[in-house]
Formats: C-alpha cells, structure tokens, sequence
C-alpha cells in the first residue's frame, strides 16, 4: 500500500458494496431466491457471486445446487426481486456524496464499472441524486465478462480518454482489486463486510485502503 498521495484524473467506482449500500439487500434477495426452492446458502455464497456478472452468478448458482433452471430464467427472476429496493430503498454509503464533491472539486472525472444492469443501477443512482455526476458508466454485460477480468475498467477508461495509471479504481472485492492492477490503475480498496476475509490479500494488492470515504485518496490540487 502507499502512504504518499499520489495524482489521478479519473476515479471509477464499484456501486455494490462500494458506492452503495446494498450488500444487505442482495443478502436477503438470495436467502429467498435459495429459500423458495429449498435451499440454503453457504456461508461464503454472497462473496462468491459479489464480483461476478448476473449471468455469471447465475450459471455459478445453477452449477453449485445442480439447478435445472435457464441463466436468463434466473437473471430474470433477481432483476425482478431487485427492482422496487434499488429504486426506493438502497442508498449510497456513508460520506460517498461528500467524496464526489471532494473529487469534482479537484476536477476528477467520475465513472462507474458495475455488475448491475441498467435497469437496476440507473433508478437508484437517480433516486440517490449522483446519476448527473458520472460521466461514464459501464456494465460488466457490456463488457462481456465479470470483474475477474479487468475488460469493465478497461472500458471505462477508453471511454474516459484516460490512460489506466491515471484512473483510481475504488472496489470491495478481491477479483476487482486484482484485476484492476493487472490492468494497471490505482486502486483503492474499500472495506465491505462480506469481503472482509479477504481484507489482508486486498491490503497487498490495492494502493490504498479504507474502511469509508472519509480517508479515501484526493489528488493533488491544480495550480
């Protein structure tokens, strides 16, 4: 990790368990999703699933429980378990509105790289009151690949005009973190408590780490 700040022109942000509050209510979308057909979830399931695509968490989950069911059955079935709570409910983390302040301030361009579609994430980022300050967003849909695979950043920065060394990646979990080093961002892990067995591999990989925005990384002010 680093202790010196360092400067950046762009910061793409995770929204599940990052820049949102939301792990809970995904928690309790899969309890039932599990519950209705008879089953329960391992104790690491959430974890599992938090970095990949939809259709990737649902071929995992039809794999994991031997599931006769269809990928986009499944998709199908959360996106509609989903819908009311991130338009009404989820809300952003603590200090993330006051951090993106703090970053336009510093003429930082803000992105988002997310496994949610568009359906999901548009409502509740308008909802919240930040869908006018993000001028990129990309999904890992149209990416074509989860967040195991740096292709989500690699989007967001093409389509920020920025090269990778100065974007800062900020996200919760494991594979992101990775891949987005191996991609060549900074990268700012952000605490979230079902990532937090793998907090100590994050601390080594990413160049910061915190457990809110409060202590998150600011550029250097211009001029």
């Amino acid at each position: 990790m680093r202790d010196e700040p360092l400067d950046f022109d762009a910061a793409i942000f995770d929204l599940d368990g990052t820049l949102l509050d939301s792990m809970d209510v995904w928690e309790e979308i899969d309890l039932r999703f599990l519950e209705r057909r008879g089953l329960t979830a391992p104790a690491n399931y959430v974890a599992e699933i938090c970095a990949r695509s939809f259709e990737e968490a649902a071929l995992y989950t039809i794999q994991l429980f031997h599931l006769s069911e269809s990928v986009p059955a499944i998709v199908r079935e959360w996106n509609e378990m989903a819908l009311y709570e991130y338009a009404h409910h989820v809300k952003l983390q603590p200090y993330a509105e006051e951090y993106l302040s703090r970053l336009e301030e510093r003429g930082v361009r803000l992105a988002i790289a997310t496994g949610l579609p568009e359906r999901l994430y548009k409502p509740c980022l308008v909802h919240c009151g930040v869908w006018d300050r993000f001028k990129v967003i990309c999904s890992t849909d149209q990416a074509g690949r989860g967040k195991a695979f740096p292709d989500v950043f690699a989007l967001a920065c093409q389509k920020l005009g920025c090269a990778p060394w100065r974007c800062l990646v900020l996200d919760d979990t494991l594979p992101a973190v990775r891949s987005a080093k191996q991609l060549g961002t900074l990268v700012c892990g952000v605490y979230d408590k079902y990532s937090a067995h793998h907090r100590a591999q994050i601390q080594r990989i990413a160049d910061f780490y915190v457990r809110d925005f409060r202590a998150a990384p600011l550029p250097a002010k211009k001029g």
